[in-house]
């Protein structure tokens, strides 16, 4: 039997209120598209499968993850950051395969203090091994209202957007370079609220402020548009997909360039201590 979720402040049903209140473009229905598989009530399903929300109390946070899994894609989701004092908070969304040699491609949403900026950190990982973070600052306040965010993922790359601004690729060099690239598992799409005040703002060096609890995020217009696998999987290819051969443009590029070059806190292709026998090979290819 689920245990009863704990009582939930005001602010908490006013921001429900408000995020009911806004109207929604065309996109997927979370009734249809996801589960909601941890958190005991604290995630819901609102506005007949156009809103889910996520909370996350002193006892749990909560969690979905998409029914079908894919092997290639374009994942896009409009996503609403916990407000306020959101210090040790993680909002994740992320595509991952399962077992110990699994593939993943994250967006984790840092929570901060009052005021300061989110860190958006991304990273990813083949055949079980990630150690590939990039971590930015986003120029628009993500709490004040949803944003697009946005992964690219076909045989030639993985692609971040944010609101249709890449800004991070993963190229396939794994003919090249021999680095391993995600090709051939399948995976989920999942998200999730919890709890991760012994890393998450600056090192765990600000805790969670539990007296602003219940904390929460908004979810609407999930579109994944990928080549589903499994045995509800329908016979035809994708192959005819416009994201397949998507590449990125010189106006894409120079956009990427300016959010690097902006943005960007943490790249792991520029640590040399952490890396003192030499940089990753992905990191010297142009």
């Amino acid at each position: 039997m689920a245990s009863s979720v704990s009582p939930l402040s005001p602010s908490f049903f006013s921001l429900l209120l408000i995020l009911i209140s806004t109207s929604f473009a065309a996109a997927g229905n979370f009734n249809n598209d996801v589960d909601i598989i941890w958190g005991d009530g604290r995630g819901k399903i609102v506005n007949n499968g156009q809103l889910l929300t996520l909370s996350l109390d002193k006892s749990s946070g909560s969690g979905f993850q998409s029914k079908n899994q894919f092997l290639f894609g374009r994942i896009d989701m409009q996503i609403k950051l916990v407000s306020g004092n959101s210090a040790g908070t993680v909002t994740a969304y992320y595509l991952s395969s399962q077992g110990a040699a699994h593939d993943e491609i994250d967006f984790e949403f840092l929570g901060n203090l009052t005021g300061d900026p989110y860190i958006v950190h991304t990273n990813v990982y083949t055949q079980g091994k990630g150690n590939r973070e990039m971590q930015f600052y986003l120029w628009f306040d993500p709490t004040k209202d949803f944003h697009t965010y946005s992964i690219l993922w076909n045989p030639s790359h993985i692609v971040f957007y944010v609101d249709g601004t890449p800004i991070r690729e993963f190229k396939n060099l794994a003919a090249t370079k021999g680095v391993p690239y995600p090709n051939n598992q399948a995976m989920r799409l999942y998200s999730s609220l919890w709890d991760a005040e012994d890393w998450a703002t600056r090192g765990g060096l600000v805790k969670t402020d539990w007296n602003q609890a219940p904390f929460m995020a908004g979810f609407r217009n999930l579109n994944a548009d990928g080549c589903v696998q499994g045995p509800l999987a329908s016979s035809s290819s994708c192959g005819s997909k416009a994201w397949m051969n998507q590449a990125l443009d010189a106006e894409s590029l120079k956009k990427m360039k300016w959010v690097q070059s902006n943005y960007m806190v943490y790249n792991y292709c520029s640590d040399v201590k952490r890396f003192p026998q030499g940089l990753p090979p992905e990191c010297s290819a142009k």
